[in-house]
């Protein structure tokens, strides 16, 4: 679905919050991709055959749907769009607490937020989502000798400044967002990707076939 602009969206949400479930429908669908790439990021990798994207994106529907009276009267200025980015967050947690239990908590599968516990993107997901953008190392061996290069670094990152990465890189988050979505000041948010960003860099160099296109 095409993107509306500014002013069809802000009249969407309008309809949506005064309980038309079409206007609902079609502001969830304009985000659809970008929850489904937050989703495919975050899921834990134990539950990728049993548990389908589309499933957790329905749940994060009709979770939204009962929730909207709560986003019009505590948003607190949340654009609707990160809004749903955060319900679904919170949907996946649900599940990943529901099938791992314990497992979910002892494996640090969550980074904690101002607004609470939100799943991490595992180094797991990072690393095979660089290792796509490699140009010759396509052998096996090579591959997973990259890929635990990668997740080596990753995990030694301190884990808001991978959050950042994660948004910004990965989620293809707005400065402005990512400081939002973490309770942090713009500065610190852009000083803290800039950082991360940096570290990375320097590990991708290191390893042939890793272009500098990062």
């Amino acid at each position: 679905m095409a993107k509306p602009g500014a002013a069809e969206a802000d009249a969407l949400l309008t309809r949506a919050l005064a309980g038309d479930e079409t206007a609902f429908a079609a502001l969830f669908d304009v985000q659809r991709e970008r929850l489904r790439r937050l989703v495919r990021l975050r899921l834990d990798r134990r539950l990728s055959g049993r548990i389908d994207t589309d499933d957790v994106l329905q749940d994060a529907y009709v979770e939204a749907r009962r929730r909207l009276a709560d986003y019009a009267r505590d948003s607190q200025g949340m654009p609707f769009h990160l809004w749903l980015r955060l319900v679904t967050g919170q949907k996946l947690t649900d599940l990943h607490r529901h099938h791992l239990g314990a497992q979910a908590r002892d494996a640090g599968m969550e980074v904690s937020l101002h607004r609470g516990a939100f799943p991490q993107a595992s180094s797991v997901s990072l690393a095979a989502q660089l290792l796509g953008k490699m140009t010759s190392a396509s052998l096996a061996a090579i591959r997973a000798e990259h890929k635990l290069i990668l997740q080596e670094a990753l995990n030694g990152m301190d884990a808001i400044d991978r959050e950042v990465l994660t948004l910004r890189h990965f989620e293809h988050l707005s400065n402005d967002e990512t400081a939002l979505v973490l309770g942090l000041s713009k500065t610190a948010a852009s000083n803290r990707y800039i950082r991360a960003l940096k570290r990375l860099k320097e590990i991708l160099s290191s390893i042939p076939g890793m272009n500098g296109g990062f």
